[in-house]
């Protein structure tokens, strides 16, 4: 790739890179692989800042600000709460935003949140003098083109990326030139119940269906799953690496969308260095920022839309924690609302709610009577549509209370039914059939 010319020399340190920074300055920190590791960790360095306001969705490696011996210089305030930030949020050092993921580029460019600073990790500059993002545009181009100041970790080992990515080196005004690893995320593994839900999710998908699916276990089996299937389309807010297979065989072709034809569109990318080689100066993947991937009008004009998106858990009546485990913040809003709609709405579509029947194994049913105390309702009982377990799937629209409740203890654990519906019939008064007085908790006949 020719080079935009003598670019390298105006490279400085890390160290040089955050001294821009002041104390009580609000700044934006790129996320996933993306992660500007580099700069944060000069950034935590700095003994004379303070009340730093930090804005970010997950982040790859080491959070140090957030330790509680930075908590004078940096608030957290994570917009997706991933791992390093739980502890955190719980202690009452970082506070968590609610917000659907489309909604926040719009908090940038509005200046509802009025960022300073934007911290990213960019690719080498063309010989056009243009960087790009490489694998997390999300809410990262809303932040580069309307902080006041761009400060940038330039990788020679960040992909060149496609679609709305683009940075023009101008607009850094410093910038510290690295040839790291990005930071690499490995799914979990996928054991029997994964590839139970991924079986059933899997029988859902047709020919000409366009795909959202995210990273972990079940996401991966049910990828696993779909090599016999044929122009599979692809719009979402993320993939990881079970999906270039699919792409490589010719299971994805995009033919029959109709927002990006044959592009896989995407807003970032979560896993391996051979997902980060994929998707570099590759024109058949586009990314996008979170408000057009997310945008539930554009999600609904594909076709036989398949939306899988995780729970914590979920009630009888179909209310869908998603981000918290009672009062405790696990994770965030994401963009689950955005294609649990986007999908019902598409022709032919198919929003999926997919979580394991038990946690802690298999101490605690995740389909429960009563969500618990401050639990977040991210999928309200009125958009709810499919739902899986490793015991089946179940379609909630259109039901009244009673048949959801026996629909949803239909895929309960067994162990739980019989329980399950002794509390509904304590709180609802009525019997759901087949686990009423007497029966074997193991469902209807």
């Amino acid at each position: 790739m020719n080079r935009y010319p003598g670019w390298e020399q105006r490279a400085v340190s890390a160290r040089d890179v955050v001294s821009h920074l002041e104390s009580h300055q609000k700044v934006f920190i790129h996320g996933a692989a993306a992660t500007p590791t580099t700069l944060l960790d000069a950034m935590v360095e700095r003994t004379d800042l303070e009340g730093v306001e930090l804005f970010h969705l997950h982040l790859g490696g080491p959070c140090r600000f957030s330790e509680a011996k930075y908590q004078q210089a940096f608030i957290p305030n994570p917009l997706f709460t991933d791992e390093g930030l739980r502890k955190p949020v719980e202690e009452g050092r970082a506070f968590f935003v609610p917000v659907f993921l489309s909604d926040i580029p719009a908090l940038f460019e509005t200046r509802r949140i009025p960022l300073d600073v934007a911290l990213v990790s960019l690719s080498p500059p063309d010989e056009h003098g243009l960087c790009t993002l490489g694998t997390s545009i999300d809410a990262a181009k809303a932040a580069t083109e309307h902080a006041m100041i761009v400060l940038a970790e330039i990788n020679e080992q960040l992909p060149r990326t496609y679609g709305a990515t683009v940075v023009p080196f101008d607009r850094v005004t410093a910038f510290v030139h690295t040839d790291r690893p990005l930071h690499e995320a490995h799914g979990s593994a996928i054991g029997n119940v994964e590839n139970q839900i991924g079986e059933h999710i899997a029988r859902l998908v047709e020919d000409g269906s366009t795909l959202q699916m995210g990273i972990g276990a079940i996401p991966n089996a049910v990828l696993s799953r779909l090599g016999h299937k044929n122009d599979l389309g692809v719009h979402t807010e993320m993939f990881s690496d079970l999906l270039v297979p699919l792409i490589e065989r010719g299971v994805v072709t995009n033919r029959y969308k109709n927002v990006h034809r044959g592009r896989t569109v995407t807003s970032f990318v979560s896993g391996s260095r051979k997902l980060f080689d994929f998707v570099h100066d590759n024109q058949l993947v586009e990314f996008h920022p979170c408000d057009r991937t997310n945008d539930t009008a554009l999600i609904r004009q594909n076709p036989r839309v398949v939306a899988v998106n995780a729970a914590i858990e979920i009630d009888l009546t179909g209310q869908v924690c998603a981000d918290s485990i009672g009062h405790s913040i696990y994770s965030g809003i994401g963009g689950q609302m955005d294609f649990i709609r986007g999908a019902a709405l598409s022709e032919g579509g198919k929003a999926i709610i997919a979580l394991p029947s038990t946690a802690r194994n298999g101490q605690v049913s995740r389909i429960v009577a009563t969500l618990k105390p401050g639990a977040g309702v991210v999928t309200t009982r009125g958009h709810v549509q499919y739902v899986a377990t490793e015991y089946g799937i179940v379609d909630l629209h259109g039901l009244n209370l009673k048949r959801r409740a026996e629909a949803l203890i239909s895929i309960a654990h067994p162990d739980f039914r019989a329980e399950l519906a002794r509390e509904v019939r304590e709180i609802r008064h009525f019997d759901v059939g087949g686990w009423g007085p007497g029966a074997d908790g193991q469902g209807p006949n």
